[in-house]
């Protein structure tokens, strides 16, 4: 069977159907006047959305989310990015092992690490800060942009690194000028990935976080515990306008197809 076959595209619109069709039955719902989580049959409302910006708590906690994963991921980035360029371009002992300590909360439980850090800072008496509550965020988002740096990294020309470093320049500003920018699309790729990786956690912060720094999606759990109405539709839809904006965002401004093709 071809590749670009009749089977091929349908079955290729069946996955994406597949994957898309509990979204979109969430952002409809969003839209319902009822009090029930229903379809709307007889007309929109903005309700329930109106009613997100009236709750104070929801409001709180977005801002809560959108802080703790805009400073997560600088962070991360900030990490994942000489340690990226260390792991693609050099050898030195230590290296796979360096990789593979980055890599790990990939492939451990978010409940395991919520447990574990939760043990950690009630050791060190640092329950309830935002400081720690991010840390813990930049453990588990940075390696979504340490992958897609190493990408970049390894799938740049070091010609011209070589020829400005002839030239007389210095290694601070061959990298400001010259490597920066040729990974620029993957570093910010994984600043986004970060971010929303950041912004969507919930399994991990619902044991590191106080009441003063409840995030978005612990706030929504915690509700969802009390009561089900259309209100968490609405929020939900809200957050899947927001990631699409993001990558949107990052498409007209890089391409997304650039920073497919350097992930792979």
């Amino acid at each position: 069977m071809s590749r670009n076959g009749p089977l091929a595209l349908l079955f290729n619109a069946l996955v994406v159907s597949f994957m898309l069709a509990p979204l979109v039955v969430v952002c409809v719902v969003a839209f319902t006047p009822e009090n029930t989580l229903t379809i709307p049959t007889t007309h929109l409302s903005l309700r329930w959305f109106k009613a997100v910006f009236a709750h104070p708590d929801f409001v709180q906690s977005f801002k809560n989310s959108l802080g703790l994963a805009a400073v997560a991921a600088t962070l991360s980035t900030a990490l994942a990015v000489p340690a990226g360029i260390a792991i693609a371009r050099y050898s030195f002992p230590g290296r796979d092992f360096l990789n593979a300590l980055f890599l790990s909360p990939l492939i451990i439980p978010h409940l395991v690490l919520g447990v574990a850090l939760l043990r950690t800072f009630t050791l060190i008496n640092a329950t309830g800060s935002f400081f720690w509550l991010t840390l813990a965020h930049v453990v588990i988002i940075t390696p979504y942009v340490l992958r897609l740096v190493i990408a970049a990294v390894e799938g740049t020309d070091r010609s011209a690194e070589q020829a400005a470093l002839s030239l007389g320049a210095s290694h601070a500003t061959v990298f400001r000028r010259v490597t920066l920018p040729m990974i620029l699309p993957g570093v910010t790729g994984g600043w986004l990935l970060a971010f929303i990786n950041s912004f969507d956690e919930v399994t991990m912060s619902i044991f590191v976080t106080s009441p003063a720094t409840v995030t978005l999606p612990v706030r929504m759990y915690m509700y969802a515990t009390e009561s089900i109405d259309p209100l968490m539709a609405a929020v939900s839809a809200l957050m899947v306008a927001l990631t699409a904006v993001a990558m949107l965002a990052l498409d007209r401004v890089y391409g997304l197809d650039k920073i497919l093709v350097g992930q792979r």
